[in-house]
């Protein structure tokens, strides 16, 4: 059953935010750039970036990544709302819109947003390709002329929902773990196909970064 009360929506979304808090804020953390420390919570960071991730991983970084400074993108579907809630509770700026409900002037504004702050995108979300980039995070990378900054997380042993994802619950007191690579720029003039091989480069810069968190949280737990 779907949620259509606003007050149950903002109740379902204070309660979502509420047990990611308790749940991965039982987690062990380890973080590892493979290049410059991307760490949004760093002090000095000076840059502002597109902080990207695997759908299937979102629990991780919005718990650790949630600050005013960073806009998300969350759908307009009704399951959003809540979602977007939680996110305001967790610290986020939201933009809200999809790639089928108010994706063009949602675009508009994470260009304008990206201005003031940092961005976080899940390149293959909502709804996949599994571990797939759409080519939303590479337009909008060129359109801000923001550095992508590819993020794995990964958790010890963690449960799979039967999703599109296979969508990660790490075990509650477990270690979860953040590996980035090296920023991706893309050029504002850059042509269809020059896009299209960016699109692959930044997947696979993504996939190693997930597999080094993968294994970084197999050897360290």
């Amino acid at each position: 059953m779907k949620l259509r009360n606003p007050f149950l929506l903002k109740a379902a979304g204070l309660g979502a935010a509420w047990t990611v808090k308790m749940w991965i804020g039982s987690l062990r953390y380890k973080y590892r750039p493979l290049g410059p420390n991307l760490d949004p919570n760093q002090p000095d960071l000076k840059d502002r970036y597109i902080y990207a991730f695997w759908h299937e991983n979102l629990l991780l970084p919005a718990y650790h990544f949630g600050r005013p400074d960073i806009w998300v993108l969350i759908s307009q579907h009704a399951d959003g709302q809540v979602i977007a809630e939680a996110c305001r509770h967790l610290s986020f700026r939201l933009v809200r819109g999809s790639t089928t409900r108010g994706g063009v002037e949602a675009v508009r504004q994470m260009v304008k947003m990206g201005r003031k702050g940092h961005l976080g995108i899940t390149p293959d979300g909502p709804r996949g390709p599994r571990r797939v980039v759409q080519p939303g995070l590479i337009y909008l990378a060129a359109r801000t002329g923001l550095p992508i900054a590819p993020c794995g997380f990964s958790y010890d042993r963690p449960w799979r929902l039967p999703s599109w994802d296979r969508f990660a619950l790490p075990r509650p007191y477990s270690l979860s773990t953040c590996v980035t690579t090296e920023p991706v720029r893309i050029p504002e003039d850059a042509g269809k196909n020059a896009l299209e091989m960016y699109r692959r480069s930044v997947e696979d810069a993504l996939n190693r970064a997930t597999a080094a968190a993968e294994d970084l949280a197999k050897r360290a737990a």
